[in-house]
Formats: C-alpha cells, structure tokens, sequence
C-alpha cells in the first residue's frame, strides 16, 4: 500500500466512515490515477474534470458518478488538504424516480408465490420494519427482542445501529418460522446454514416471486422497504401477512 493510499485510509478511519464506503472511495481515487497513469497528487482540476467526461462517456449510472465524485472531493479536501478545489468538483444531478409500489393484492400474491421460507420470512421482516437488504440478512435470532417489541439492527447504514418497532403480527410469524426452520447463528441462513442468506440470492427470489405471481412490475428487495416508508403498511399490515400465510 502506497503512502498516499494509507494515509487516505486512514483519514477516512479517523472521521468513523463505514469499512465498505473506504473501500470504495479509496478504491476510486486509485482507478482515478490509474486512468492517467501518474499519482493523483500530481492530477488537478482539469485531469478530475477529463475523468468525469470519460466516466459519462462509459455509461456510468448516476449512482456511480456521484460515488467517484465523493471520494475525490474528500481526497483533494483532506488527505491533500486542499478544500478551495472541492467546490469546483461537480457532482452529477441524478435523475428523479418514482419507486416501485405494490397494491396490497400484489403483495399477497408476491409474498405467497416466494415458496421457500427463508426469502419469504426476509422479505416480509423488511416490509413490516422497513429494514434495508444487507441489514435483514444479517439479523440474528438475538436481535428479536420480544420483551421490547423491536429489532435492533446493530449495523444499519452508515455502520449507525438501531431499533425498529416489531408488530405483534410480525413476531407471531418469526416465531412460526423459527419453529419450523430452527435457524441457528443467523435468522436467515444460507445454504451451508453457517453464513447468512445473501443480498444476490433474495434478489434472485424477488425475481422468481413476481414471475410466478404474475406481476410486470420490476419487484426487488428494496421494494418491501419503500412500502414500509409509504405508509401502505402500519394499518393494514396485519390483514396482508395473514392473507399471504407466511
């Protein structure tokens, strides 16, 4: 690891950024030097606006674009300390969209063509708390607190931890579902039973769900969250998951 690598890195650790976001910004700014072949405390503004051109001419998404641009703005702001430069590093206007929403029909009959009863019982715990997809297939049987009614969530976004509410409804079907799949270290195991479930593979499920049920609509984990954050779910919450028999 070069100096200026490390030193980035540990700019990043002292400011209590999360393990994945320096990995990726880190990485970033070295793909930035890479692109030139020269080290990037020798690139300037005119190299950085080059880049960006390049990066649009790739067919980067947004996401990404804005991504490059964070990690270099902290890169001129802090490890070269110089601040005067960031506002001249623009980022990239993302374009608006509406997300993905489900009738409740749908998620009854979304919920109910995901067979399999670890995907099913992950997808429903996101629609009731509105949990991200890397903070439910990481939860643990420990973190269902039922004398609290809520779920911690030790590692949400951010590396931040928290506490969602957990409804009588949702534990009463986490408790069917322990039962009958006696989940050990993780709530939602993988195949091999000693990792978790992953993002790829409930992807994948959300897939086959919406085919079977026959719903056009792109279905995807996050789409369980956005119906928690739309307030479809706290009042007819209940109805939707016994209809669906999780």
């Amino acid at each position: 690891m070069t100096t200026l690598r490390q030193r980035m890195t540990e700019d990043l650790q002292i400011r209590n950024y999360a393990k994945a976001t320096i990995e990726i910004y880190v990485d970033q700014v070295a793909h930035f030097a890479a692109h030139f072949g020269r080290s990037p405390d020798e690139l300037g503004l005119e190299d950085v606006r080059t880049y960006q051109v390049h990066l649009l001419k790739s067919g980067i998404s947004w996401s990404r674009f804005n991504q490059v641009v964070g990690a270099l703005r902290f890169f001129y702001r802090v490890t070269l300390a110089k601040p005067w430069l960031v506002e001249r590093i623009p980022y990239g206007k993302k374009p608006k969209r509406l997300p993905v929403v489900l009738s409740q029909d749908e998620i009854v009959r979304f919920l109910q063509a995901v067979k399999s009863p670890v995907p099913r019982m992950a997808l429903t715990t996101m629609y009731a708390g509105g949990l991200r997809v890397s903070e439910a297939v990481t939860l643990t049987p420990t973190e269902i607190d039922s004398n609290r009614m809520v779920i911690h969530i030790p590692c949400g976004k951010g590396d931040k931890a928290r506490y969602v509410p957990l409804s009588n409804v949702l534990l009463g079907q986490l408790r069917q579902y322990w039962r009958s799949c006696r989940p050990e270290h993780w709530l939602f195991p993988g195949r091999g039973r000693a990792s978790h479930y992953t993002t790829r593979s409930l992807v994948r499920a959300c897939r086959r769900g919406a085919e079977v049920a026959g719903i056009k609509k792109r279905v995807t984990p996050h789409t369980m969250r956005h119906h928690a954050d739309s307030g479809i779910m706290p009042s007819r919450f209940g109805p939707v998951l016994k209809a669906a028999r999780v």
